[in-house]
């Protein structure tokens, strides 16, 4: 840290508390607004987003227009942790103009990079140092004075810009990968859509489509499908129960068990499994076996609650409670993963949707998905649409782990970099291009 220096913001910086609101008046000048979320949602402000029309006046216009180069903050918050995010304008954007709930940072590029003093102010450190400052109740906020003193740590300005390219060419990388996401996503969805209203035939292709080969398919509660497959309800293919409950008391030594906060939509987390005290008899009742499916009966939000998991081979007795639903297969047509990905398309998941109530969370109850359809082709179509499926969900974890990585990369490097821990070298530039070389 040779050469660093620690300075409040007001010292490196001119800081403007925004006032503009969203409104457009007669007689004011037409601009761009960049609202709280446009900062919020993203690290770099660029020309091509799609900013609010609004009317400022020219005093407005001349206080909080933007530049490139220019650095925003949130200074409101619903939490005090979740306060003082940060911006970067990377693009000249003309007749753009910062919104309420803003505060405008316009750096002496003499002394700070832009983009060097947007990751300070990104820092897990500033963040702290904004929540004990954020005043309010049920909303909170910071003042200009909190704002104005944010301690910045300084390195010397040709240092500054050579981490803002690092990390920058970091942000890249998990760009990248975050639009192949987007497009794998894209594809998944139409695969899926396919496999379950067209199937897939022996020779491993998609049937024809309804439009060239009307005569391949039938109607069905699910739209469309392939003639030959069958439809059953659940109830007529397997037995559903409801989770063990237990007071509060019983918690914290016995069995594994899992919790409705280890059933996540795409899959199962069994890596922290809680404890309960269970009878042998509740054991065996409540026991769960491999390719059993485990329900989310209830949720915060209409389109998270009933999602689909199968519980995988284990070795030990895993009991389930809380607000999930054991759904076990018996009848021996339809195999439980190919099930899963049944009540995963987008067609089951509007039935689910269309059964559930809502009081204070979104339910489901086991006697509504008893009348649910379910798909049922032959056996080895079923272990083909499978196959298919799986090799895109793989493919999309595979981006997910990269951008997981990515990020991991880019928290251990800004704490690194950006407060002379590690100082700038060729080894550290190596290392980034060999990171982002390999997502």
């Amino acid at each position: 840290m040779r050469n660093w220096r620690t300075e409040p913001l007001e010292r490196i910086a001119e800081i403007r508390s925004s006032n503009v609101d969203k409104k457009s008046n007669a007689g004011e000048e037409p601009v761009r607004l960049c609202n709280y979320m446009d900062v919020y949602s993203r690290e770099y402000i660029t020309a091509d987003i799609e900013f609010m029309e609004a009317t400022a006046t020219h005093a407005e216009v001349q206080r909080f227009g933007i530049e490139r180069g220019d650095v925003m903050i949130t200074k409101d918050s619903e939490t005090p942790d979740d306060i003082g995010i940060p911006a970067v304008v990377v693009d000249d954007i003309s007749k753009l103009v910062c919104g309420y709930h803003l505060a405008l940072i316009k750096p002496n590029r003499d002394e700070v990079d832009p983009v060097y003093l947007a990751k300070q102010l990104g820092l897990s450190d500033t963040a702290r140092y904004y929540g004990r400052l954020a005043n309010g109740s049920t909303r909170y906020g910071l003042s200009y004075r909190s704002i104005a003193r944010t301690p910045i740590r300084l390195a010397p300005l040709p240092e500054q810009q050579r981490i803002a390219e690092i990390l920058t060419a970091v942000d890249e990388a998990i760009e990248h990968t975050e639009a192949l996401i987007a497009k794998t996503q894209q594809i998944k969805a139409g695969l899926m859509h396919d496999l379950f209203t067209r199937g897939v035939t022996a020779d491993g292709q998609l049937r024809s489509p309804r439009d060239e080969a009307p005569q391949l398919y039938k109607e069905s509660p699910l739209g469309w499908i392939p003639k030959e497959w069958e439809i059953k309800e659940l109830g007529e293919l397997g037995a559903f129960m409801n989770g063990l409950n237990k007071p509060k008391d019983q918690f914290g030594f016995g069995m594994k068990f899992v919790n409705i906060s280890d059933v996540y939509p795409e899959c199962l987390n069994l890596d922290k499994l809680g404890l309960m005290n269970a009878t042998g008899a509740e054991c065996r009742r409540y026991g769960i076996k491999s390719g059993d499916i485990l329900i989310d009966r209830s949720s915060v939000k209409l389109d998270g609650v009933g999602y689909p998991t199968v519980f995988p081979a284990s070795l030990e007795t895993v009991v389930f409670c809380g607000f999930i639903i054991r759904f076990r297969i018996i009848d021996a047509s339809l195999r439980p993963t190919f099930a899963v990905q049944v009540m995963r398309s987008p067609a089951f998941r509007r039935l689910v949707i269309q059964i559930a109530t809502a009081s204070a969370n979104v339910n489901v109850n086991q006697q509504a998905l008893k009348r649910l359809p379910m798909l049922i082709p032959d056996m080895e179509e079923q272990l083909a649409i499978e196959e298919r499926a799986n090799a895109t969900n793989l493919a999309l974890e595979s981006e997910l782990e990269a951008v997981r990585k990515l990020k991991g990369f880019k928290n251990g490097l800004m704490q690194d970099l950006l407060t002379g821990r590690v100082p700038v070298s060729f080894e550290t530039t190596s290392r980034v291009a060999e990171v982002a070389a390999n997502v």
